[in-house]
């Protein structure tokens, strides 16, 4: 816990007369916390230079006063920036340590990044121009442009070390290398980019004190009316940006605040209510996610499909994604394809692609698929805004080697550069964990592939007319929108039947193979 400072200065705010105290002799702005008048140090006195607009009440478990420790060193929260963008806003929390240092704690997909300012290099490129998933050097070292974000400055909090500028729109870039760094180029100063370089955190890494209460009593308090249906709907995380109503099954953006006029989109998919996640929402799993086992919970799911090629002779694919939440480790997706089901997570950095393969912490990949995909059924919370038919273009690689079981996504779209890692999953481990009942667990099991198909006494030749049977069952489907056949073919209890029945008179075609390695995670905004 980060101690005292030796020395404070404090004054009186010259417009409302309340204490303003500065922990810091660095810093050179502070935010009255009474009148939100912005205050920069002038010699021995404060001089009001604006004033801060009203914080928008986001509900992060962040507040001034939290305090925490890096290695070994002890920090304070001291100040807060809240910035706008078109996806939503977030917030770079200026936190002292103890040696006087000072760095900046920020979202990134659903954790943090704590990064420390530095000059800008010599070799930095501009930031007009840049586009994701570019490739520029800084610092003498290759980066990889992960988004580019026009953004504004909402409002302002508490000390900081430079004068918070109030008006204006700027460029907000944000690069990652193969050392899993995130550095970002900020032009909210034209005339002096400010340049800073950081890594992933996890709250719980940084042995947070002091954050706020995030009692199940203090979450049922943010509520909101279904602006379709005016079903009063509950928001339980406080990283929500959308999320679907239980009656209409709207989806409803809150990435621009409660009080705000909230956008929505009806999904039109048929047999909405009737086919519920194989993985009921709420449900919380114990998994071993590249550490040790957690409790985690489903707290959104997906279905999406990809978007065949104009002249592609290939069918639309569809595939699952549930998104899982843990208060100190954040989220994860556990992917169900009719490959088999996977776990991936976000990752800070980029790893380093040559032609078709890929190298990330010293493990090599080969891509396997690259095809665009869209987002076509959601339910449950998101720390991203859901869009309507939003694409992404997604890269799916395999491990190979000693990493055959790993998995690399990379997804793009026009603003933003995504990667996630993970690895394959049994369908028994995550019946296991959410603790499955017996009937319901054949509904998980997949078969990579005809031939792979272990039953004893069955020839392969019968299994591959049974492959080709099943293909003709489902053109049947697609073409006369029934989905008895399928029912019969592969059980009412499987996804297969469950996602007939969805997209059934939604205009889209549906198969049994295919899927994706990636957790969708577009508009999310990346660091910012």
């Amino acid at each position: 816990m980060a101690t005292s400072p030796q020395r404070a200065y404090r004054a009186a705010c010259p417009n409302c007369g309340a204490p303003v105290e500065f922990a810091s002799a660095a810093s050179a702005s502070a935010v009255c916390s009474f009148c939100r008048s912005t205050l920069v140090r002038d010699g021995e006195a404060l001089r009001r230079i604006g004033v801060s607009a009203e914080l928008f009440d986001d509900h992060s478990p962040l507040q001034l006063g939290a305090s925490g420790s890096r290695q070994g060193v002890a920090f304070t929260l001291v100040g807060r920036l809240q910035y706008g963008y078109e996806g939503g806003t977030w917030n770079e929390w200026h936190a002292l340590f103890d040696n006087g240092r000072s760095a900046w704690l920020s979202e990134d997909n659903g954790a943090y990044v704590l990064a420390f300012d530095q000059p800008l290099p010599p070799d930095a490129p501009g930031i007009g121009g840049l586009q994701a998933g570019t490739r520029v050097l800084a610092d003498g070292r290759a980066w990889d442009v992960a988004s580019v974000q026009s953004a504004h400055l909402i409002a302002a909090q508490g000390e900081l070390p430079l004068p918070p500028r109030l008006e204006g729109e700027f460029t907000v870039v944000d690069l990652r290398n193969g050392a899993g760094e995130v550095a970002t180029l900020d032009g909210s100063d034209p005339a002096r980019p400010a340049f800073s370089v950081g890594r992933s955190v996890l709250l719980a890494e940084l042995a947070m004190q002091g954050l706020k209460d995030s009692s199940e009593k203090t979450l049922k308090g943010r509520g909101v009316e279904c602006p379709n249906c005016g079903t009063a709907l509950e928001v339980k995380l406080s990283s929500t940006q959308s999320l679907t109503c239980t009656n209409c099954a709207s989806v409803v953006d809150i990435s621009q605040g409660l009080g705000a006029e909230l956008k929505h989109y009806q999904q039109n998919n048929a047999g909405m209510g009737g086919a519920e996640p194989l993985l009921p929402l709420g449900r919380t799993g114990t998994l071993a996610l590249d550490g040790p086992p957690l409790p985690w919970q489903v707290v959104g799911y997906l279905e999406r499909c990809d978007i065949p090629a104009p002249g592609d002779d290939e069918e639309t694919s569809f595939w699952r994604e549930y998104l899982l939440y843990n208060a100190g480790a954040g989220f994860a997706f556990l992917v169900d394809t009719n490959e088999g089901w996977s776990w991936v997570r976000p990752i800070t950095g980029a790893p380093a692609v040559r032609g078709k393969q890929a190298t990330w912490q010293n493990d090599s990949y080969q891509e396997k698929w690259s095809y665009d995909a869209k987002v076509t059924w959601v339910q449950g919370e998101f720390y991203w805004r859901v869009q309507r038919d939003e694409r992404a273009r997604v890269t799916d690689y395999e491990g190979t080697g000693r990493a055959v079981a790993k998995r690399l996504s990379r997804e793009k779209t026009r603003q933003e550069v995504t990667w996630s890692a993970g690895q394959v999953l049994k369908a028994e481990t995550v019946a296991d964990a959410f603790g499955l009942a017996a009937g319901q667990r054949a509904a998980l099991q997949r078969d990579v592939s005809p031939t792979s198909f272990k039953a004893a006494g069955v020839p392969k030749a019968l299994l591959l007319v049974v492959l080709v049977l099943g293909v003709v069952v489902l053109l049947a489907m697609c073409s006369d929108n029934e989905c008895d056949q399928v029912r019969n073919t592969f059980g009412a209890a499987s996804a297969e039947y469950q996602q007939c029945e969805r997209n059934r008179g939604s205009g889209s075609g549906y198969r049994s193979s295919g899927g994706s390695y990636g957790g969708w995670s577009s508009g999310s905004g990346g660091h910012k």
